[in-house]
């Protein structure tokens, strides 16, 4: 950031009520009048103090019905803005503060009598907490729906992935070029009798051919130098009418963002995925963008999925 950037920061940050709204927004989506009851403002005072927030990128909004409501934008956040936030959240021990933070429950139990959960965040679903309902249970409810036989889970890491996949594989093969990493996985997954975990590169797999029904290459490719002969390699192992998964940052220009991660490259277009697969010998049947991040400097991340004929 720079001093113009840092000075309108401290700025917005600067002023307590602005704080104090931060804080519960950070804990929940409000309206302004949920607020106001809160923190016992005024309504205008509170709005006006929200198009502050909005204005400096720090508040989100979104209707329901005839309802808005707010919440705290933590992706608009850079890392040192982020720290700044923190230890002003932290550090501060302040009696409103405490106030606001006993008097949310309540008006969340009235914002419940009026209306049931689903419709308070309809649109908004997946960014909300219900008890059980996570992105981790509904993969482990729905991952004994799929059959991948023998796997091969390319540029693996420490095997997060690979706890969730392997009950449901015939064989599952972790790789990966760090032996720190190699060495986490074997630890976490060493309940595991039929999954093995090695060291080894990308661009020149120790496996024959046609040995793997699944290949994973989950952001591998921006640590591959030769992305296209990690393509080829995939697709030398698989067998025929196997299927290969890969994700990738899509192109971009953010290279200081991303050196701290010791990414090779700036990630890849739709069009060089399907040409890496072309030349692999693959039918490609999906090539898209499937999200974008929402917080700057807004990555994109692509999926290829190719069959072996």
């Amino acid at each position: 950031m720079d001093l113009d950037a840092w000075s309108a920061c401290l700025k917005v940050l600067a002023d307590p009520t602005r704080v104090r709204l931060l804080a519960l927004l950070e804990r929940e989506e409000l309206t302004v009048a949920e607020l106001s009851g809160i923190t016992r403002l005024a309504q205008p005072r509170v709005s006006t103090h929200l198009a502050k927030l909005k204005e400096a990128d720090l508040v989100r909004d979104r209707r329901a019905g005839v309802s808005a409501y707010y919440r705290f934008n933590a992706e608009s956040l850079d890392p040192a803005e982020g720290r700044l936030w923190e230890t002003l959240r932290d550090s501060t021990d302040d009696p409103l503060l405490r106030q606001d933070a006993e008097r949310l429950p309540a008006i969340l139990a009235t914002r419940a009598s009026d209306q049931n959960w689903a419709d308070s965040v309809a649109g908004d679903m997946e960014r909300h907490y219900s008890p059980g309902r996570t992105w981790e249970a509904l993969a482990r409810s729905t991952l004994p729906l799929l059959e991948p036989g023998d796997v091969l889970d390319v540029a693996s890491g420490d095997g997060v992935l690979a706890e969730l996949l392997a009950p449901h594989a015939r064989r599952y093969v972790c790789v990966d070029s760090s032996a720190r990493v190699v060495g986490a996985a074997r630890d976490r997954l060493k309940k595991y009798r039929h999954v093995e975990v090695l060291e080894g590169d990308m661009q020149a797999l120790p496996f024959e051919a046609n040995s793997f029904d699944l290949v994973l290459l989950m952001h591998a490719l921006t640590y591959a130098s030769k992305p296209g002969q990690a393509i080829v390699e995939a697709s030398r192992v698989l067998r025929r009418g196997g299927r290969l998964v890969a994700t990738c940052l899509g192109k971009h220009e953010h290279q200081s963002a991303v050196t701290p991660y010791g990414h090779v490259n700036l990630g890849f277009t739709a069009k060089d995925l399907r040409r890496y697969a072309d030349k692999a010998g693959l039918e490609v049947t999906v090539c898209e963008s499937v999200t974008r991040e929402k917080r700057p400097p807004h990555f994109e991340v692509l999926t290829l999925l190719a069959r072996k004929p």
